[in-house]
């Protein structure tokens, strides 16, 4: 990998990890369509939805809370110009950890969740690292 690409990949992973906070919310719309839905209170159908679209709440919720300390990992190596492949792979990993990490909530595996979560968490602090070691020397 060209370590010129890495800010490249930095804001595509800051995007993708954006738009991934919304992939579980595919399947609590699938969840309202089965049980109905109610334009005047959308929210409370929550204890009407089948198990996989409650999970899938929890993974939507659980993604906006992620992501901030993910997007502020990101601005800072950005702004300390830390180009290498750690932070490819960190910023990557944050990704595809997120994705499985939704996948593995949905589908009621917690052990897989719990992994994934450690692996994304594993990331941010790398990027935290990367950037503030950058930033002391």
């Amino acid at each position: 990998m060209m370590l010129s690409n890495i800010p490249w990949l930095l804001a595509a992973s800051l995007l993708t990890a954006m738009l991934l906070i919304y992939f579980p919310y595919i399947f609590v719309v699938v969840g309202r369509l089965q049980v109905g839905f109610d334009m005047a209170a959308p929210r409370a159908l929550f204890e009407k939805l089948p198990p996989f679209a409650q999970r899938a709440v929890w993974a939507h919720e659980n993604s906006f809370e992620t992501f901030m300390p993910f997007a502020a990992a990101v601005l800072l190596t950005l702004f300390a110009g830390v180009n290498n492949v750690t932070v490819a792979i960190a910023s990557l990993s944050f990704v595809v950890a997120r994705f499985l990490y939704s996948i593995c909530y949905i589908a009621n595996f917690p052990l897989g969740r719990s992994l994934m979560f450690g692996v994304g968490t594993a990331a941010t602090l790398t990027l935290f690292w990367q950037s503030l070691t950058a930033l002391a020397a």
